[in-house]
């Protein structure tokens, strides 16, 4: 707790720092400070000398003098000069923003200088890129084209496979009808003989010769009708063999027609991609060349020449 406060009469300048008449200060509980003759204390500890921690250098304190001689026009021999301060500060400031200004001017005049040829650089990587972009654009084209005849074949070669699994199918099933009809004739032929056989015996037991008079002649007219049916499941056996050949041929030759048919579409739409990305290497070229003929053109009115003076 402060129980006074005195500063009436206290100087301050630049070259002597702090300046007071004696008893000038502060006094607290126990504590007094004394601007001439610092800190003191009045307290009484036992085992304590509070006099040993009085600080009694106020030269200490005391603030020396700052060398203002930096700033041109500054008067430091009686104190601050505000109005010579104000007057250096603006001068500095004036000197930076002239320096400041100067430099703007050095980078505006070089990018000034450098734009014809940035711009010219834009348009050749801009001419490369068309080139490149027309180029990617050619190369998706090939591969569609190329995945489009690939796929073509694979689909022709399949149907090819499954025709030809028909194919075999159909003469498995021709020769199992003509088997049946074979086998049928061979059925005809037994039962011939089992008719003349039994022809024979009838004779035989009646005392008649079995191969001679009416005996004989039923015998021949059975061999002549079985035989007739014979040919007939003969012909039969035949025809299916013929007509499974003829399908199963039929169906490879469609296979092949179609895998034909098939290609030739694959290949022309695969030449159509090719030629759509011909089409887009020429554009982008053509493009690509205006574009670096642009950037010429406004190169050579926008350069200047760094050989000619001024």
């Amino acid at each position: 707790m402060f129980e006074g406060l005195n500063f009436s009469g206290v100087d301050y300048s630049l070259s002597g720092g702090f300046s007071a008449p004696s008893g000038l200060g502060f006094n607290a509980s126990n504590i007094t400070y004394d601007l001439n003759s610092g800190f003191g204390s009045t307290a009484s500890l036992s085992g304590i000398d509070a006099s040993a921690y009085a600080f009694t250098d106020p030269s200490a304190y005391k603030i020396g003098s700052f060398d203002y001689s930096i700033f041109s026009g500054l008067d430091t021999s009686s104190g601050f000069d505000w109005a010579s301060i104000i007057n250096a500060g603006s001068k500095f400031l004036t000197t930076a923003g002239d320096y400041a200004s100067t430099g703007f001017n050095a980078l505006q005049t070089g990018l000034n200088a450098a734009a014809p040829y940035l711009q010219l650089a834009s348009s050749i990587t801009a001419a490369g890129a068309q080139k490149t972009a027309a180029i990617y654009q050619q190369g998706l084209y090939e591969v569609q084209a190329i995945d489009t005849l690939r796929l073509a074949q694979i689909r022709t070669d399949q149907d090819q496979k499954y025709a030809a699994i028909q194919a075999g199918r159909k003469l498995l099933s021709a020769e199992r009808q003509a088997l049946n009809y074979t086998i049928q004739g061979n059925t005809l032929l037994r039962g011939m003989e089992r008719t003349n056989a039994a022809v024979r015996a009838r004779a035989a037991a009646n005392g008649v010769v079995y191969n001679e008079g009416s005996a004989a002649s039923v015998q021949l007219a059975n061999v002549g009708a079985t035989y007739r049916d014979v040919g007939m499941s003969n012909l039969n056996a035949l025809t299916a063999r013929i007509l499974g050949f003829e399908d199963a041929g039929a169906m490879i030759l469609a296979s092949k027609e179609q895998a034909e048919l098939t290609m030739s579409a694959a290949e022309a739409q695969a030449s159509q991609m090719r030629l759509a990305g011909q089409f887009a290497v020429d554009s982008g070229g053509l493009l690509s060349n205006a574009t670096l003929l642009q950037g010429g053109m406004n190169f050579a009115q926008t350069v200047k020449n760094p050989f000619t003076p001024g």
